[in-house]
């Protein structure tokens, strides 16, 4: 997940799923991760059918949009490769339009308020997906999911996907990847390894703070944690760690209680506990001066060399992965135990905005993101030969005098597209990796409101103007910048009077007819 379930302000997360009956006339065989996905022969046939249709289609130019650390500097390349064959596949060409995670929210909009012709935009349950179903910025996907995307049926396992649709109706294609979440650090292994750093004596956040007062004084132009304007080690571990946000707006479960009750996050101790730390380390000069106007991803701080940690969500091989995003080695330590909510299966998907002009076109492409490695492959690493060279059936490695700072295309996001089970692995990571995330779907502990799907259409007034309040306070909070003794007061005072009590009583509405319809 992520990317994984990002790792972002865990106030605003927003919670909606796609559900996809898993169901298909083709024969199907086990994948190593345990999902299902069609036999070679069924393969062939339906490659077979979409290359004889292709010739009766008429010329398309997909555009293709969504968040992005990195513009690698041979997309073009990569884009033109893929075209070609899509061409041959469905009689389409592609435009990829990467975009920096701090610019996403902007760029978005303003291609909406243009109508500027896109046709497939990342989204998740965190990351806008309510707020662009209730402006009708995306469409409804049952029809073409039914018409155009049989391999996206036979992929996808439903007891992850089938949380629950938005008024029935299914607005995203959910990534198949791992679905559930750890929250913790990941750290340079230089640094790590040159200061002897026991990594297995860091069980919670209070543990990294010798750690960083260790980098700090010995390694002077090192921030030892750098940080985001949405996103710290506070916001991961309170939301999705210790809490389980119910979708869009204030109002949480505590993940330790074994009960449905609805509460206010920012006036636990826990909160507060936690964004005393973060200012207490703010203060140490541990976390980067500019935190809480930051957009910049905190990797790229570590690639050029001035950090030495950051926060993320995590799953199996996740080391190598910010290995291969800093260009350095990495290790991780985590903070939390993995967990599994609504948010968790739902985390990445990809939906088909309301500015697409062939929607039907825009669904064969998505559903050969599940079915056609060749594909899947070309959009996560590039061009063989030139970005990668097989090592193996399924193994790749960077070519002779390239390496991960290095190569031209490093997107890096296989976790937000298509069937992830499909993607080749690196030389370097784990061979058993898929077996790894099956492992650690079902080790999870699954939230008690596992399914719960808040639909804030009745308080979604209400829901803008506690994201305004959160918007001037939760940056400041999470990245230590301000003094929660004198700003959480504030800051829950002004939730309060934004209709927050309106919003948690409302969810709990809805959760109380959720648990008795589920018997819970």
């Amino acid at each position: 997940m992520f990317k994984k379930k990002l790792f972002t302000l865990a106030s605003t997360a927003l919670v909606f799923s796609l559900a996809i009956t898993a169901c298909s006339s083709a024969p199907k065989e086990e994948t190593s991760a345990g999902t299902t996905a069609p036999t070679k022969e069924a393969a062939a046939t339906s490659d077979a059918k979409g290359a004889s249709s292709a010739k009766d289609l008429k010329p398309y130019k997909l555009v293709m949009i969504f968040p992005s650390g990195v513009v690698p500097k041979d997309l073009q390349a990569v884009q033109d490769e893929m075209s070609k064959y899509l061409t041959e596949k469905i009689n389409a060409t592609i435009e990829i339009r990467p975009i920096d995670w701090g610019a996403w929210e902007n760029k978005k909009n303003l291609m909406f308020a243009s109508g500027e012709q896109f046709d497939l935009m990342f989204t998740a349950s965190w990351y806008g997906l309510g707020q662009e179903v209730a402006k009708g910025q995306i469409i409804p996907l049952d029809d073409l999911i039914d018409k155009y995307g049989q391999g996206i049926k036979s992929v996808l396992d439903p007891a992850y996907v089938e949380g629950g649709k938005l008024n029935g109706k299914s607005y995203g294609v959910v990534a198949n990847k791992e679905f559930a979440a750890t929250k913790g650090v990941v750290m340079r292994k230089d640094l790590v390894d040159k200061y002897h750093i026991d990594l297995s004596a860091i069980k919670e956040l209070k543990d990294l703070e010798p750690i960083y007062k260790t980098i700090k004084e010995n390694e002077p132009n090192i921030v030892p944690l750098q940080v985001k304007n949405d996103r710290s080690p506070a916001s991961a571990i309170l939301g999705y760690g210790m809490f389980d946000m119910l979708g869009d707006g204030p109002g949480v479960l505590d993940r330790e209680s074994n009960e449905l009750k609805v509460i206010d996050m920012f006036e636990t101790q826990k909160f507060m506990d936690t964004v005393k730390l973060m200012h207490k380390w703010y203060q140490a000069g541990y976390i980067n001066k500019d935190g809480a106007t930051n957009k910049d991803s905190e990797f790229l701080a570590v690639k050029a060399g001035k950090a030495f940690s950051y926060g993320e969500s995590m799953k199996p091989g996740f080391d190598m992965q910010e290995t291969r995003n800093t260009g350095m080695p990495m290790v991780t330590a985590e903070l939390t135990k993995p967990y599994t909510t609504t948010g968790d299966t739902t985390s990445a998907m990809f939906a088909i905005p309301n500015t697409s002009k062939d929607p039907e076109r825009a669904m064969m492409f998505l559903n050969l993101l599940y079915t056609d490695k060749t594909l899947l492959n070309m959009l996560d690493w590039g061009l063989e030969g030139k970005h990668y060279v097989k090592a193996g059936d399924n193994i790749i490695d960077y070519p002779q005098g390239v390496d991960a700072a290095t190569v031209g295309y490093n997107l890096n996001l296989p976790w937000m597209f298509g069937n992830q089970l499909n993607s080749y692995i690196w030389k370097t990571e784990d061979p058993k990796i898929w077996d790894k995330y099956k492992e650690f779907n079902s080790s999870a502990q699954k939230s008690i409101a596992l399914g719960f799907v808040f639909d804030p259409e009745k308080v979604k007034n209400e829901i803008a103007a506690t994201n305004n309040v959160m918007t001037q306070f939760t940056g400041g909070l999470y990245t230590g910048t301000i003094d929660p003794e004198k700003y959480v007061p504030e800051f829950v005072s002004k939730m309060k009077a934004a209709g927050m009590d309106k919003i948690i009583a409302e969810k709990q509405r809805q959760l109380d007819e959720w648990a008795k319809a589920n018997k819970k």
